[in-house]
């Protein structure tokens, strides 16, 4: 047994510290970034923004939406074929990753899609990223797919990070036990503060030319521009964009003046009792769900909080002097806080 006294911080113990700037207006900032992926060597320009492979979330209509702000989305690994070939086939793309597991029935699918459309990004997703049989997948898929961004995870080391980026990951997805619906860290005691953990893989990955995509732990536009901070080139949301128009979560109606008002949607993790029930007829006898089911308010198209989180990290950037985004990590002084928020009228 091994004690770290190190510290280690989440999101809610630290704000950042404004600085002196010339940026005179928001509308001065750059909030896009561009990448050249170290194994592809593909390039990409936007904002770097990811909808969680979640099915209620990693939808194709929150795809197309999220699009329209430079965004990604990566889709949920439960679509049919029959839907998926014609959307990588017919559809824009270039901001969408094809989502999977480590499964052969996984694989046989996206070898299906793959040779009846054109899939450019891939998300490999599994809860646990520290196996040998996760970096052997990953390999395979890189030797496979020499052109393809891949995206994998989740890890919160820096040594678990290198080991996926030298076996052939482009974008190290961090994050285990910070999400809304995630319940890994009360479930098994096994986790890592969010904030440090992205502080740890992105010196890991950037050291090797790759990019990590923080997973996770974000509940305010505020956490967002903090994982930037922390040197994380990607964030992903699940949570912050769940509740949409877009979305498909089952919606609970009231009746109000005399008709039906939606008022709130269900929200679930890939790992609850609701997600096994649907795709694998249960909760294996092997394993306990680690996530739970709820329900979030109903908030009607996506735009409008994808404009509330863009104004949030360009605000961020005005009160640090960040031209462009690229520069906030270096720009960014952390401050160590007991409280954030005057919670008197609610938070």
């Amino acid at each position: 047994m091994i004690i770290e006294n190190d510290l280690k911080l989440d999101f809610k113990d630290v704000l950042i510290r404004p600085k002196r700037s010339t940026l005179e207006s928001r509308n001065d900032v750059d909030i896009e970034r561009t990448f050249r992926f170290v194994h592809s060597g593909l390039e990409w320009t936007g904002f770097p923004l990811i909808a969680a492979n979640m099915d209620v979330v990693g939808t194709m209509a929150v795809a197309r939406a999220l699009s329209r702000f430079g965004a990604m989305t990566a889709l949920h690994k439960h679509y049919p074929a029959d839907a998926l070939i014609p959307f990588f086939r017919d559809e824009d793309t270039a901001n969408v990753f094809y989502s999977l597991g480590t499964t052969e029935a996984d694989y046989d699918k996206f070898q299906a899609v793959k040779a009846k459309a054109p899939v450019g990004k891939l998300c490999l997703d599994v809860a646990n990223g520290y196996t040998e049989r996760f970096v052997r997948v990953i390999a395979r898929l890189r030797t496979e797919n020499p052109d393809m961004v891949i995206m994998a995870g989740n890890v919160v080391t820096g040594d678990m990070t290198e080991a996926l980026v030298l076996a052939g990951a482009d974008i190290i997805k961090v994050g285990i036990g910070p999400g809304s619906v995630c319940t890994t860290r009360k479930m098994t005691g096994v986790g890592y503060p969010q904030l440090s953990a992205i502080i740890e893989c992105a010196d890991a990955a950037h050291g090797l030319k790759g990019q990590v995509c923080g997973d996770g732990g974000c509940t305010v536009p505020g956490d967002i521009s903090k994982a930037y901070g922390a040197g994380a080139d990607f964030v992903m949301l699940g949570g912050m964009l769940a509740g949409h128009d877009e979305c498909e979560g089952d919606i609970r109606y009231e009746e109000r003046d005399g008709r039906k008002v939606p008022v709130a949607m269900t929200f679930y993790g890939m790992s609850s009792d609701t997600a096994m029930h649907k795709y694998a007829g249960g909760v294996a006898s092997y394993r306990a769900s680690e996530g739970k089911t709820v329900e979030v308010p109903y908030r009607g198209p996506i735009d409008g909080t994808m404009q509330e989180i863009m104004g949030g990290v360009r605000s961020m950037m005005t009160y640090i002097g960040a031209t462009k985004l690229k520069e906030v990590s270096k720009r960014t002084t952390f401050v160590r806080v007991g409280a954030q928020l005057n919670t008197v009228f609610g938070g």
